[in-house]
């Protein structure tokens, strides 16, 4: 049982190891590889926080472990991915690249700002890092296996854009709803079933091209959902 207390912590680590393995190969140019990883820590980073809570052994510890192992994994290792799309984007100065480091630094910042905010309990304040790092993942397995997407997710002012865009919504004050199930009934998880069965339907038509929409369509729903929650408010009550 002691050792088993020891298992989230495992988790988050072999989730950095994976990041500082991507990291590596991204240097190098093996982007497909490094998404891979990306893809693997993913999976860690999301078992460590269920084996957790299974098994009760939460700590502070391994809250400040996650973090740091995510801005490694889900920030620093996409912005070098950004970084060498844009470079292969032939870009217009040798400095636009550098643009792509507004991600990890708004990386880091999202992560300090997530471990001290109470809010974020039940939901988000600002896209989750791991949003990020999964949709940068999926463009080198695109260009791979779905070539014809090439021209899209090569073009200088779409990762320009991305980079600046993703980097703001990261540390903004946008709520978006967590995966979260306090039970597995259909009221009160209404919208998360809808929009894992959503995103189940694009995979199976785009394969990972449906990536980078299913992170949209998950950004466009949290808003959608919090324009409605505060309308309703809004109405005086009869």
């Amino acid at each position: 049982m002691k050792l088993l207390r020891h298992l989230p912590n495992a988790l988050t680590c072999a989730n950095l190891l994976c990041g500082g393995i991507g990291v590596v190969r991204a240097m190098e140019g093996d982007l497909v590889t490094a998404g891979w990883l990306i893809g693997l820590a993913g999976v860690l980073d999301f078992l460590d926080g269920f084996v957790a809570r299974a098994l009760r052994v939460q700590s502070l510890i391994g809250k400040e472990l996650d973090s740091l192992a995510d801005v490694v994994t889900f920030g620093l290792l996409p912005t070098l991915l950004i970084f060498q799309l844009i470079r292969q984007s032939q870009p217009l100065h040798p400095l636009l690249p550098y643009v792509a480091f507004a991600l990890v630094v708004c990386s880091a910042l999202r992560l300090a700002k997530f471990n001290i905010d109470t809010r974020q309990s039940d939901s988000f304040i600002g896209v989750p890092t791991p949003a990020n790092g999964i949709l940068v993942a999926s463009l080198p397995l695109i260009l791979t296996y779905q070539p014809r997407f090439q021209n899209l997710i090569l073009n200088l002012w779409v990762l320009l854009g991305y980079s600046v865009v993703m980097a703001y919504l990261m540390v903004s004050e946008l709520p978006l709803f967590a995966l979260k199930f306090k039970s597995f009934g259909w009221q009160g998880n209404r919208l998360q079933f809808s929009f894992l069965g959503l995103s189940a339907m694009l995979l199976v038509l785009l394969n990972f091209a449906a990536i980078p929409l299913i992170v949209g369509l998950y950004i466009g729903l949290s808003v959608l959902t919090h324009f409605f929650k505060k309308r309703d408010s809004a109405k005086p009550s009869i």
